[in-house]
């Protein structure tokens, strides 16, 4: 779905946003729409090449920010020979009132923009998830996100290769499988495939973990109103689903700014 195009403000220290690189109108999940920090500056790795660290503000049941990060990867990809990369995970609400129990996505998409939106913007999504080779599949059950968020959060303290593995899991389970992100056992199921430990004991407790992730919200998340969004090197910022190339000018570009 085309997601609202916002006008934002620039968060002055922030950085340089680069969403003019693009030339499609810029296409991301807003607060509006709902389908619709800073790290330090480039170092040398272990490797010798340079690190190209990267904050990624989402959530769980935004289209884009899966499509986004399959373009990222992308270009991670082809830029391995000459960069290191460390992607963080960080949470965003697109519904944060969203019922803990669930309702079914084409139920709340149809209320939200109507039959006819919701049609056009399903066929658009399943074209878009196809040139990915992934199945768009709008069956099952969207709502409250945050469980989400507090695995992967708790993720993110086990290594960052795996807390990213896991949001692969849980985009590949809503959006190409059809099950609910709320729900416990899709959540374990995917946390116990990429090894994460503690996940049970986390969402015995509904509590547990909801601070740090309102920490997390509040750190990376409160200045802007859609996503995904993209801090490259604690500068220089992307919105939504960017092709692989913008993401490559977006390295050089931090690279030669921590040179």
């Amino acid at each position: 779905m085309r997601c609202r195009k916002e006008i934002r403000e620039d968060r002055g220290s922030s950085g340089a946003h680069l969403d003019g690189w693009n030339e499609e109108e810029e296409e991301r999940c807003s607060l509006s729409g709902g389908f619709g920090e800073r790290c330090t500056r480039s170092m040398a790795s272990d490797t010798g090449k340079k690190l190209i660290q990267i904050d990624v503000s989402s959530d769980t049941v935004c289209p884009w920010c899966f499509v986004g990060k399959k373009n990222l990867e992308k270009a991670m990809e082809q830029s391995k020979d000459k960069f290191d990369f460390e992607v963080r995970w960080h949470p965003f609400f697109l519904n944060p009132d969203a019922p803990k129990e669930g309702i079914r996505k084409s139920d709340f998409y149809k209320m939200k923009f109507g039959p006819a939106q919701f049609e056009r913007a399903t066929s658009r999504m399943t074209e878009i998830f196809r040139g990915l080779g992934l199945e768009y599949d709008m069956s099952g059950l969207t709502g409250n996100t945050m469980d989400s968020h507090r695995l992967i959060t708790l993720a993110g303290h086990q290594g960052y290769g795996k807390q990213n593995a896991l949001v692969e899991e849980l985009f590949q389970s809503y959006f190409c499988q059809g099950k609910y992100i709320g729900d416990k056992q899709v959540l374990l199921d995917a946390a116990r495939k990429v090894g994460i430990e503690g996940a049970e004991e986390l969402l015995e407790d509904p509590t547990r973990g909801v601070d740090e992730v309102q920490e997390e919200l509040n750190k990376y998340s409160s200045g802007i109103s859609g996503v995904p969004h993209f801090v490259i090197n604690g500068k220089y910022q992307l919105s939504g689903g960017q092709p692989p190339s913008t993401f490559m000018r977006a390295f050089e570009m931090a690279a030669k700014d921590g040179a």
